[in-house]
């Protein structure tokens, strides 16, 4: 279902991010594709959704973009599946006329559109999609915010030395995703040597996943990595669990699902143990803007803001700087300007888009960590830090 622009209940977003408020003009259109129905993952699209409306609502409420139009918000459900990330930027620049596109939970949804997107020219911004594929092909019309691959599994790397693990099982959706995390784990763990690394793929589709589980418990690993999005990573929770393998082999899940509220409530008898990424922390400084956005949000919404809110909200204040700054929403004056210039998000540290060296084009990063859950229940902002790895970028 499509969502045509929304009105916040907004006294709490404007009250905290009051300005001016000029005339009336012209809206000026920002596309929204996030996963909100199956066989995507749904919470996480929603949870980019919460953070990017706020946004809107916290641009709009100070004065709005080149001096007093406001922001749109087109909302489109990818349902986590190419080809519906495909018809939904084709809609939103054609019909909506949008001037940029964020978004971006699965890779292979992000891969697809870029590639329509590179025809078309409307840029976009992938929020949480970390596929090679999705930068690495340095189109002009790609930006990203998150983590690469070859980030994510530095990381792997770091804490499996740290552990001394020798043996290590990964069960890996078969997308872009599952399949690009996985063979730069392989290739990753040839450089480092005296690891060895059993890959079991999966439709993510089946919801029996006993017979890879069993294949992987037989392998007798030191450490299962979790490649699974949204359902498939629950499963594999749930069904480790059943045949034992969970809790006797340490876990370490490839993406953030744990620090959402409903984690507990899915897993409170064996959630507990597990490893997983992250790419905020509450002891992590924000900017100005970022701490009125958690205060905002957390009185929206009763809970505090993860990772995918605040990358949310950051996009819309990114695109809102980038056209004020261009003096246009023209396509190519914002590629230029995001290239060029330096933005502030939702992290204390300053945004850049370089035209950097291989998969680190256009791409902004945070840090990544490997937080462990030590006890049932346990609160994420008080889960154990086991890795803290820094990316850095190589320079032309």
């Amino acid at each position: 279902m499509r969502g045509r622009g929304f009105v916040l209940a907004g006294a709490i977003v404007a009250g905290l991010f009051a300005g001016g408020s000029p005339a009336q003009a012209q809206d000026i259109g920002i596309g929204l594709i996030v996963p909100l129905s199956p066989p995507g993952d749904p919470v996480g699209g929603q949870l980019i959704r919460r953070g990017a409306e706020i946004g809107v609502e916290a641009v709009n409420a100070a004065g709005g973009v080149l001096g007093g139009r406001k922001l749109k918000l087109y909302v489109e459900d990818s349902q986590g599946k190419p080809e519906a990330g495909v018809a939904a930027y084709r809609r939103l620049v054609s019909e909506d006329k949008v001037v940029f596109v964020p978004g971006f939970f699965h890779s292979s949804v992000a891969i697809a559109a870029n590639e329509v997107a590179n025809e078309m020219g409307v840029p976009t911004m992938s929020l949480q999609a970390s596929a090679a594929d999705i930068t690495a092909k340095h189109y002009e019309i790609a930006f990203r915010t998150h983590v690469v691959d070859p980030v994510r599994v530095s990381a792997f790397m770091e804490f499996i030395k740290q552990k001394g693990f020798k043996r290590v099982s990964m069960i890996a959706e078969t997308t872009d995703y599952g399949i690009g995390i996985a063979d730069e784990t392989i290739a990753q763990a040839k450089k480092v040597g005296g690891i060895e690394i059993q890959k079991v793929p999966f439709d993510r589709t089946v919801t029996d996943l006993t017979p890879q589980l069993l294949q992987i418990k037989a392998f007798k690993p030191d450490l299962v990595i979790n490649i699974g999005v949204g359902q498939p990573l629950d499963l594999i929770i749930d069904q480790a669990t059943t045949i034992g393998l969970l809790p006797n082999t340490p876990m370490l899940v490839s993406y953030d699902a744990p620090v959402r509220p409903q984690y507990w409530k899915l897993h409170p008898k064996n959630g507990a143990g597990i490893y997983f990424i992250a790419y905020f922390s509450p002891k992590s400084p924000l900017s100005d803007i970022g701490a009125k956005f958690a205060k905002a949000y957390t009185e929206k919404y009763k809970e505090d803001p993860v990772y995918g809110s605040l990358n949310g909200f950051g996009a819309m204040e990114i695109i809102a700087q980038a056209i004020d700054s261009a003096k246009s929403t023209d396509s190519k004056a914002l590629i230029k300007t995001l290239e060029t210039g330096t933005f502030k998000s939702w992290p204390s540290n300053p945004v850049t888009f370089p035209r950097a060296k291989g998969v680190y084009w256009h791409n902004w990063s945070a840090p990544v960590l490997i937080l462990h859950y030590t006890k049932p229940m346990e609160d994420w902002k008080e889960a154990e830090v086991a890795v803290q790895y820094a990316p850095v970028a190589p320079k032309d």
